[in-house]
């Protein structure tokens, strides 16, 4: 590729999917008859099969490193508790043969060559369909899980993280092929130092696909640096493309390529066969989604105290809350907010529009702009217009129902999407980074042992300074 065709983006116009199997949400139905368990391995396994038979490429598991919590107990109006995400997906490659298996992994919690080796583990082991979801976590209460107990400065997180993945990629890169050796990977950090000899060799696609999915600045600058894929909040069609023209600006800054990275928007779909029925279908799931009990809750995180005598039907509570600033127990949707001054807005617009608590709470946690209502042929042909755009690359959905709630689209929608000629009629290829349409990553040259990576803090005397390989 030249360079002049590496500065400017270039839409495929295709789309691809994947699915993004959630964890603590309001958006899975849980208590309905039709769904299934969120921790037998049954459900996943339908989900996964389904969605590789509608050519997604990928599986996205999010995890949680702690138990969410309503009023200092554990959470169970949805989802509580998950098995392992590397467990999971390793179980899930051998049920599947071309879909990605995408980990949610913290850079906090973990040690990058342990986490390194497990991740080339899963990437091997299913043919090079590996991926891992960078996140990073500030806080002490997920801490306090794990024995170091700490936390970083919110400002330091983006920074530990970026080391944390210079020296995991230098970890997948220390194997040379042709000599026939692994070279030693020495890092020192604030936070961890390593001095490691990996032991496995390079998958089929080489290393790990890397997603993220941070939204600030410097989310955007890392993302733009290190992943290959940016699981993006941006799915309306205006905002998606104001996002990829500033993620193609970021990536070029960073020396790479304008179509370097994927963007992949969170989704809900909810299809029928005309529009009138998927209308009635969106009344239904948003009434399962937000039932009485759910509606409730939701405002006790923000009052800080039980609201149980309250109807669910009727007006928000008068009383105000008892905490100024929830905290972030019940994940970042709760975390931070001035609950008395919310408190105030939240009456006034309520009245305004004339809503009970349930009704109200709906509309707040319904993603309105994430969310594709409308007959099969209608949403397949919105979506024509992201792929002719390059908009996005595709989209990650969320499904409401588990383990059902792909069926239709992957009946349905996914037919219609081939016909338009804008979604894949097969794999592309054996491993996640092929049916991605991403290209290898660069291999590093003879003196890369010789070249210092990024750093943390300044070394220690005691150990060489810096990541090298």
């Amino acid at each position: 590729m030249t360079q002049h065709s590496r500065a400017k983006y270039q839409p495929s116009g295709k789309l691809q999917f994947g699915i993004f199997f959630q964890g603590v949400n309001s958006g899975t139905i849980w208590k309905a008859a039709e769904s299934g368990s969120q921790t037998d391995f049954e459900s996943f396994r339908r989900i996964a099969q389904t969605a590789e038979r509608g050519l997604f490429a990928a599986f996205f598991l999010g995890e949680g490193l702690r138990l969410r919590e309503h009023l200092g107990r554990p959470h169970e109006l949805d989802v509580a508790g998950r098995p392992d995400a590397q467990a999971m997906l390793a179980a899930l490659a051998a049920v599947t043969s071309n879909i990605g298996l995408v980990a949610t992994q913290n850079t906090t919690y973990n040690d990058p060559a342990d986490l390194a080796h497990r991740l080339s583990s899963l990437d091997l082991l299913s043919g090079g369909r590996a991926a891992w979801n960078i996140v990073t976590t500030d806080n002490a209460w997920t801490g306090a899980n794990f024995r170091r107990g700490g936390y970083l400065d919110h400002a330091d997180r983006y920074t530990h993280a970026e080391a944390f993945v210079e020296t995991a990629k230098r970890i997948w890169d220390s194997h040379d092929p042709e000599a026939g050796q692994w070279r030693r990977v020495v890092h020192n950090g604030k936070h961890y130092t390593v001095d490691v000899t990996p032991r496995l060799r390079r998958s089929a696609q080489y290393r790990p696909v890397l997603f993220q999915a941070g939204d600030s600045p410097e989310g955007r600058n890392f993302a733009a640096r290190q992943a290959d894929v940016i699981f993006s909040a941006h799915p309306k069609l205006d905002d998606a493309l104001d996002f990829r023209r500033d993620i193609v600006e970021r990536t070029l800054n960073a020396g790479r390529g304008a179509n370097d990275v994927k963007i992949m928007p969170a989704s809900e779909f909810i299809l029928a066969a005309t529009p009138e029925e998927a209308r009635d279908k969106k009344a239904w799931v948003r009434s399962l989604q937000i039932g009485p009990q759910q509606a409730i809750a939701y405002l006790e995180q923000f009052w800080g105290r039980e609201l149980g005598s309250y109807d669910p039907d009727g007006p928000l509570p008068e009383i105000d809350p008892m905490v100024e600033e929830t905290s972030e127990t019940r994940g970042s949707g709760f975390h931070g907010a001035k609950a008395r001054q919310l408190a105030d807005q939240w009456r006034a617009e309520a009245q305004e529009k004339g809503l009970s608590i349930r009704q109200f709470v709906s509309a707040k946690t319904s993603r309105v702009d994430a969310t594709f209502t409308g007959s099969y042929a209608e949403v397949a042909d919105r979506l024509v217009d992201y792929a002719r755009t390059g908009a996005v690359d595709g989209f990650n959905i969320s499904p409401w129902l588990i383990p059902t709630g792909l069926d239709d689209l992957v009946n349905h929608l996914v037919p219609a999407l081939q016909e338009r000629g804008v979604y894949p009629t097969e794999y592309a290829g054996s491993t996640l980074r092929e049916n991605l349409g991403l290209a290898a990553p660069e291999r590093p040259g003879a003196d890369v042992a010789a070249e210092s990576a990024r750093t943390e803090s300044a070394p220690s005397k005691s150990a060489p300074s810096g990541s090298r390989v």
